[in-house]
Order: C-alpha cells, then structure tokens, then sequence
C-alpha cells in the first residue's frame, strides 16, 4: 500500500499539479494538508472520478485537511482531542483496510507557532501535548497506525539547508524540538530516517529569495509509524522534482509503501 502525504497550499490554485501527480504517482491513499476550503467547495468530483473515495475536513481559506483513498475508508474522525474549543481544522482519521490488514491513518497539519515567542507559538506546544496524547492512545493499540502530514517542525539542524536561519523560528526551537522527540520516543519510527540518513532532504522550500533554485528547504514534512507499521515499512522517499513544476506548493508529496 501506498500511502502519501502532501500539504497543497490551497486546493482551488494547485488542484491541476494534484492531479497530475495522483496519475502519475498513483498512491492508494493521500494525506492532504492546507486546503484552504470548506468541505463543500472542495472539488471531490475530481478525485472520485480517478477512484478516490474523499473525506475532508475543511475551514474557509485557512488550515483544512482531507484524505483521498482508493479503498473504503472506515471509522472517520475530525478534530485532534483534548480541547473542544479549538475550532481550526488541522487532524483527521480514517481506518482503511489492505490485502493483508488495516491501517489507522491519522492526517494533520500542526500549527506553525510564528511569531515566537507569542499565543501562536504557545498554541503549537499544547497542540503538540494533545498530539503526544493521542500517540500514546494509538500506541497501546498495538495494531497498525501512521500520524502523517506536515509537522512544522525540522527535527534536527541537518534538516535544513542553513540552521543558522532557523535557530530562533518556531520550526526549529529547542521546545518544538523537544515536543517532536518525545512524541517519537514514545515508540514510533520515523519513517525516511529509517530509510535515508544525511544532509540535504528537504520537503519546502519557500516562495522567496529563490530558495528553490538554491536548495534552501527544510525537511517539515514526517510519517510517524507504530511498531506494529514500521514492521511493514518497505519504503519511504520524497518527490522533490514535483516543487520544479508550474503553479507548485511550496511543499512536495512525501510517500510511504507498507506491505498491507
């Protein structure tokens, strides 16, 4: 089963290069992060038409994720627990059902906490506690499960072209750094670095100052596996050409292959 995550940066501007890349990558299952859409404007006839059952969670012009699958999706959820006044549309589940298993798949776009320090950033942190609450829940599950989507968080300096730049931003604070280690530590594999190790694996790079044409990304976007689903890890690996295409997102498709 293949099983990618892409954060958009808004369903209604990049919706042909999504298509594009559904054709020729062909995942089973798409985690989609920023698409900047209530549920009801959300084009799912474009993607049912290619097989994708649709499942949005969606918020007008902010934040937004859904879960494009071409097998049934069971038991959908929306909304990370642990505050029923948060009201910005950043996590989704859904249990979908392979050859030889299911697999719970949980979607999100955590919060990017600038400015920091600031309310911004102190709601990323207890976002993350709610997160680390929720892994903890999926991890005594035993059974197959995947927390996938984009982070906003560069776990270590080697995850950008230049730390010196990030040294002070939300992406890169000790305390955001921290929060993600302990949330992995839990018990989860991280699934590139289980495949790829070294420098110079980026997932965004931003609009300005030709940070493309420079190599200047940051590696935000993370598949967090259970036990149970690193034990069917074959492969994880980044589609970095997709950010060289017209009208791109400012992030790339990072995909997973488990053997489901």
């Amino acid at each position: 089963m293949k099983i990618a995550s892409f954060n958009i940066n808004g369903i209604k501007a990049r919706h042909p290069a999504l298509c594009d890349w559904l054709d020729e990558a062909q995942p089973d299952v798409a985690l989609l992060q920023e698409i900047k859409s209530v549920d009801e404007n959300f084009p799912r006839e474009l993607f049912e038409e290619r097989g994708y059952n649709v499942e949005t969670h969606g918020q007008k012009s902010f934040n937004g994720v859904a879960i494009l699958s071409k097998l049934p999706l069971e038991d959908v959820t929306r909304g990370l627990p642990g505050d029923d006044a948060d009201e910005q549309a950043r996590w989704i589940e859904a249990t979908v059902v392979g050859e030889t298993g299911a697999i719970r798949l949980c979607g999100l776009y955590l919060p990017n906490g600038n400015p920091c320090p600031g309310p911004k950033y102190d709601y990323k942190l207890a976002w993350m506690e709610r997160l680390k609450a929720r892994a903890q829940l999926l991890l005594e599950q035993e059974e197959p499960a995947l927390m996938a989507g984009d982070y906003n968080v560069i776990p270590l300096d080697e995850d950008a072209a230049r730390p010196e730049v990030w040294q002070e931003d939300a992406l890169a604070r000790p305390e955001s750094r921290r929060a993600f280690r302990e949330i992995v530590n839990l018990g989860f594999t991280e699934a590139f670095r289980a495949r790829s190790h070294g420098p110079g694996h980026y997932t965004f790079w931003d609009y300005q100052a030709a940070a493309w044409d420079r190599n200047d990304g940051i590696r935000i976007d993370h598949f967090l596996l259970t036990p149970q689903a690193a034990d069917r890890l074959v492969d994880c690996r980044i589609d970095k050409e997709i950010r060289n295409r017209p009208k791109p997102s400012d992030h790339v498709p990072i995909w997973v292959e488990l053997d489901i």
